[in-house]
Protein backbone atom coordinates (compact mmCIF):
# COMPACT_ATOMS: atom_id res chain seq x y z
CA UNK A 1 0.00 0.00 0.00
CA UNK A 2 2.74 2.24 0.68
CA UNK A 3 2.58 5.97 2.60
CA UNK A 4 -0.69 6.80 3.18
CA UNK A 5 -2.81 9.07 1.15
CA UNK A 6 -1.77 12.68 2.73
CA UNK A 7 2.12 11.88 2.76
CA UNK A 8 1.85 10.81 -0.75
CA UNK A 9 0.55 14.38 -2.01
CA UNK A 10 3.27 16.05 0.40
CA UNK A 11 6.04 13.90 -0.91
CA UNK A 12 4.51 14.86 -4.21
CA UNK A 13 4.41 18.78 -3.16
CA UNK A 14 8.55 18.19 -1.93
CA UNK A 15 9.29 16.78 -5.25
CA UNK A 16 8.00 19.11 -7.07
CA UNK A 17 9.63 22.07 -5.04
CA UNK A 18 13.14 20.31 -5.84
CA UNK A 19 12.22 20.47 -9.80
CA UNK A 20 11.50 23.98 -9.60
CA UNK A 21 14.33 24.43 -7.86
CA UNK A 22 16.49 22.66 -10.31
CA UNK A 23 15.15 24.62 -12.92
CA UNK A 24 16.46 27.57 -11.63
CA UNK A 25 13.21 28.82 -9.46
CA UNK A 26 13.84 31.05 -6.27
CA UNK A 27 12.66 29.54 -3.33
CA UNK A 28 10.23 32.48 -2.54
CA UNK A 29 8.57 31.78 -5.86
CA UNK A 30 8.44 28.19 -5.15
CA UNK A 31 6.89 28.98 -1.49
CA UNK A 32 4.64 31.08 -3.58
CA UNK A 33 3.91 28.75 -6.29
CA UNK A 34 3.03 25.69 -3.75
CA UNK A 35 1.39 27.58 -1.04
CA UNK A 36 3.81 26.93 1.38
CA UNK A 37 6.56 29.16 3.58
CA UNK A 38 10.17 29.77 2.50
CA UNK A 39 11.17 27.79 5.46
CA UNK A 40 9.55 24.96 4.48
CA UNK A 41 11.26 25.17 0.49
CA UNK A 42 14.47 26.27 2.60
CA UNK A 43 13.93 23.00 4.52
CA UNK A 44 13.22 20.66 1.50
CA UNK A 45 16.13 22.15 -0.40
CA UNK A 46 18.81 21.03 2.45
CA UNK A 47 17.31 17.84 2.56
CA UNK A 48 17.71 17.41 -1.30
CA UNK A 49 21.09 18.26 -1.37
CA UNK A 50 22.25 16.35 1.55
CA UNK A 51 20.10 12.82 0.23
CA UNK A 52 19.19 13.51 -3.12
CA UNK A 53 15.51 13.15 -4.15
CA UNK A 54 15.28 9.83 -2.02
CA UNK A 55 15.63 11.90 1.32
CA UNK A 56 12.37 14.20 -0.12
CA UNK A 57 10.00 10.68 0.08
CA UNK A 58 7.43 10.11 2.80
CA UNK A 59 8.64 8.30 5.89
CA UNK A 60 5.76 6.44 7.87
CA UNK A 61 6.03 7.10 11.55
CA UNK A 62 8.05 4.66 13.43
CA UNK A 63 5.50 4.61 16.56
CA UNK A 64 6.50 3.85 20.01
CA UNK A 65 8.88 1.14 20.78
CA UNK A 66 7.31 -1.93 22.32
CA UNK A 67 7.82 -3.01 25.61
CA UNK A 68 7.82 -5.91 24.92
CA UNK A 69 10.53 -7.46 22.58
CA UNK A 70 9.27 -10.16 20.07
CA UNK A 71 10.50 -13.10 21.18
CA UNK A 72 8.44 -11.82 24.56
CA UNK A 73 5.61 -11.38 22.52
CA UNK A 74 6.08 -15.05 20.45
CA UNK A 75 5.81 -16.26 24.07
CA UNK A 76 2.68 -14.45 25.42
CA UNK A 77 0.88 -18.26 24.07
CA UNK A 78 3.24 -20.05 26.49
CA UNK A 79 2.46 -17.95 28.97
CA UNK A 80 -2.10 -18.20 28.37
CA UNK A 81 -0.88 -22.07 27.85
CA UNK A 82 0.11 -22.52 31.66
CA UNK A 83 -3.46 -21.29 32.47
CA UNK A 84 -4.36 -18.43 34.59
CA UNK A 85 -3.89 -20.63 38.15
CA UNK A 86 -0.62 -20.53 37.72
CA UNK A 87 -0.54 -17.12 38.16
CA UNK A 88 -2.71 -16.72 41.30
CA UNK A 89 -5.89 -16.34 39.87
CA UNK A 90 -8.79 -18.97 40.21
CA UNK A 91 -10.36 -20.96 37.39
CA UNK A 92 -9.34 -21.24 33.86
CA UNK A 93 -10.67 -17.58 32.19
CA UNK A 94 -8.38 -14.90 31.02
CA UNK A 95 -8.97 -11.76 30.77
CA UNK A 96 -6.86 -8.54 29.40
CA UNK A 97 -6.49 -7.75 33.59
CA UNK A 98 -5.05 -11.19 34.62
CA UNK A 99 -2.72 -11.24 31.30
CA UNK A 100 -1.40 -7.59 32.70
CA UNK A 101 -0.63 -9.20 36.03
CA UNK A 102 0.80 -12.59 34.36
CA UNK A 103 2.91 -10.32 31.80
CA UNK A 104 4.30 -8.67 34.85
CA UNK A 105 5.27 -11.87 36.68
CA UNK A 106 6.34 -13.47 34.04
CA UNK A 107 8.53 -10.33 31.92
CA UNK A 108 8.23 -7.98 34.39
CA UNK A 109 7.01 -5.16 32.15
CA UNK A 110 3.61 -3.57 33.06
CA UNK A 111 1.14 -3.12 30.77
CA UNK A 112 -2.75 -1.33 30.47
CA UNK A 113 -5.24 -3.82 30.46
CA UNK A 114 -6.63 -2.48 27.70
CA UNK A 115 -3.60 -2.85 25.76
CA UNK A 116 -3.00 -6.47 26.41
CA UNK A 117 -6.03 -7.10 24.29
CA UNK A 118 -4.69 -6.04 21.29
CA UNK A 119 -1.67 -8.03 22.44
CA UNK A 120 -3.63 -11.11 22.21
CA UNK A 121 -6.00 -10.42 18.86
CA UNK A 122 -2.44 -9.10 17.17
CA UNK A 123 -1.26 -12.97 18.01
CA UNK A 124 -5.03 -14.35 16.83
CA UNK A 125 -6.13 -15.42 20.27
CA UNK A 126 -9.25 -13.48 22.12
CA UNK A 127 -9.55 -12.79 26.02
CA UNK A 128 -12.72 -14.08 27.75
CA UNK A 129 -14.86 -11.97 30.31
CA UNK A 130 -15.55 -14.28 33.37
CA UNK A 131 -19.13 -14.52 34.36
CA UNK A 132 -18.79 -13.74 37.74
CA UNK A 133 -21.95 -15.42 39.98
CA UNK A 134 -22.43 -15.85 43.74
CA UNK A 135 -21.48 -19.00 45.28
CA UNK A 136 -24.45 -19.64 47.08
CA UNK A 137 -26.52 -18.98 44.16
CA UNK A 138 -30.19 -20.74 44.03
CA UNK A 139 -31.15 -21.19 40.73
CA UNK A 140 -34.40 -22.34 42.21
CA UNK A 141 -34.90 -19.47 44.09
CA UNK A 142 -34.23 -16.73 41.15
CA UNK A 143 -36.63 -18.98 38.95
CA UNK A 144 -39.61 -18.85 41.29
CA UNK A 145 -38.66 -15.20 41.18
CA UNK A 146 -38.74 -14.41 38.25
CA UNK A 147 -41.94 -15.79 37.88
CA UNK A 148 -44.00 -14.68 40.69
CA UNK A 149 -42.67 -11.23 42.08
CA UNK A 150 -41.50 -9.87 39.13
CA UNK A 151 -44.79 -9.75 36.55
CA UNK A 152 -46.18 -7.94 39.98
CA UNK A 153 -43.51 -5.24 40.40
CA UNK A 154 -43.55 -4.34 36.49
CA UNK A 155 -45.18 -1.29 35.56
CA UNK A 156 -48.77 -1.69 34.47
CA UNK A 157 -50.37 0.41 31.71
CA UNK A 158 -52.56 2.94 33.03
CA UNK A 159 -56.36 3.13 32.53
CA UNK A 160 -55.71 6.07 30.32
CA UNK A 161 -53.14 4.94 28.02
CA UNK A 162 -55.77 3.54 25.10
CA UNK A 163 -57.36 6.67 24.72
Amino acid sequence: MGAPKKADWREERRKRAWELKQAGWKQKEIAEALGVTEGAVSQWMKRGREGGEEALKAKPANGATPRLRADQQARIPHVLAKGAPAYGFCGEVWNSRRLAVAIKQEFGVSYHPDHCGYLVRKLGYSLQKPVERATQRNEQAIEYWKTHHWPMLKKKPSRNSGR
